[in-house]
């Protein structure tokens, strides 16, 4: 079976917090629908390999120039320092591609503000690490910021960088990986800890 795919952009000094959840569960078959249907490939400027903020080293498996939206399922992107620090601005052009394709981007944390600085955020609902930290690029979407954990808007999910669960939440929905009652449940047992979220998600798994 040729499995979809979901492409995340990896790079130097990454949040590996921010996606953990999100490419776990994509690559995982347990739990979902239809087991096994998607994977992660990683997709960074080149193939050289990349090393993490915790210091883990990736090696991509694509270089950008690789990958179109025809081939993909999502496209998502990690925060970072290096967004703050004005790099990596060609993702946008990418990321419009996907959005101009019919294609879903999720971006987190400094991710967002990359996209805000774009103006892909202008005219969708979304939400980031504050308010005040998209204001400061200058965009013209803040009358559609909302304050909240994560938020999916118009094929775009943007997430704060607290909120890595929330993120994987959005996205799992977009990619219809679970059954809706094993998503509630597993939105439940990680968000939360409590224990009968555990019991629930197994019973929703049967």
């Amino acid at each position: 079976m040729k499995k979809n795919v979901v492409h995340l952009f990896v790079f130097n000094g990454l949040s590996d917090w921010e996606t953990g959840y999100a490419a776990a569960g994509i690559n995982s078959a347990q739990l979902q629908k239809n087991p096994g249907k998607f994977q992660v490939l990683t997709v960074a400027i080149d193939k050289t390999p990349v090393s993490t903020m915790g210091g883990l080293c990736i090696q991509p498996d694509l270089a950008v120039e690789e990958v179109s939206p025809p081939d993909s399922s999502m496209l998502i992107l990690p925060g970072g320092l290096a967004w703050d620090e004005g790099k990596y601005t060609e993702l946008m052009d990418t990321a419009r591609i996907f959005l101009d394709s019919g294609k879903p981007v999720a971006a987190i944390c400094g991710a967002t503000a990359a996209l805000a600085k774009s103006g892909l955020l202008d005219n969708r609902r979304h939400t980031s690490n504050a308010r005040d930290y998209l204001i400061a690029t200058g965009y013209q979407g803040a009358h559609l910021y909302e304050d909240a954990p994560a938020v999916t808007g118009n094929r775009v999910i943007t997430a704060s960088g607290v909120a890595p669960v929330d993120f994987a939440y959005h996205i799992f929905k977009n990619l219809d990986l679970y059954a809706p009652s094993v998503l509630e449940a597993w939105y439940g047992l990680f968000k939360t800890g409590r224990p009968e979220f555990y019991n629930e998600l197994m019973q929703a798994a049967n």
